[in-house]
């Protein structure tokens, strides 16, 4: 997973040759790999075959619109960010957009800057994400993680990703028992009510967007 968005692989989708032509211009002087399409049929077929770091979508394409993308893009085991653009965005839109799975809502005419500044956030925050879901205890942040000794964040490690006590235990090589004891005080320093009130202080979106 890229986090360095100056190396990104980005798909371009959009039926104007000349907008599609600017947009490659503007992110391959930026250091990124970019592949254009101008249609939807075209781009979803290449992504049976290739997973980009990142898509810039138009909303208005020739037989659909950006929401049956979405949908299409989902089946096709993509989960990477979408940035969406349209020449008519308003709020109604970008609540619809970012529902279906878009990562933000580019307004035309884009700016250099700005359009260059939505896909750079919205990879290193999907990179970002994607590394707490391999490393579960960097959700908390500096300050929960450093109220938690080494054996307790392997502890949790071991929870988070749904093992049992028995399980944990085996895993660490320390007994079911031990496991509770150091999960109790876990949920106490951390301020869980319960083993699901654990998960989500790991995984909640208002940490993570604090950052």
């Amino acid at each position: 997973m890229r986090t360095d968005a100056r190396s990104a692989d980005l798909f371009v989708v959009d039926d104007d040759p000349a907008v599609r032509d600017c947009l490659s211009l503007i992110f391959e002087q930026a250091g990124y790999r970019v592949t254009g399409f101008s249609d939807a049929t075209a781009f979803l077929m290449a992504l049976q075959q290739r997973h980009p770091d990142a898509v810039l979508l138009d909303f208005c394409l020739p037989g659909t619109n950006g929401l049956d993308v979405l949908q299409q893009i989902a089946t096709r085991r993509f989960d990477g960010p979408v940035v969406m653009m349209s020449g008519r965005a308003d709020i109604p839109m970008a609540v619809a957009v970012i529902q279906a799975g878009a990562a933000d809502l580019a307004e035309k005419p884009l700016s250099s800057e700005g359009i260059l500044d939505q896909v750079s956030r919205a990879i290193a925050k999907h990179a970002r994400r994607h590394a707490e879901r391999m490393d579960p205890i960097s959700a908390l942040g500096p300050g929960g993680a450093s109220l938690l000794t080494p054996r307790e964040r392997d502890v949790l490690q071991e929870l988070v990703r749904g093992a049992s006590n028995k399980e944990a235990g085996r895993s660490l090589g320390i007994s079911p028992r031990t496991i509770e004891v150091h999960r109790a005080r876990i949920m106490e320093k951390l301020g869980a009510r319960n083993a699901a009130d654990l998960v989500r202080v790991i995984y909640d979106e208002r940490r993570f967007d604090a950052r």
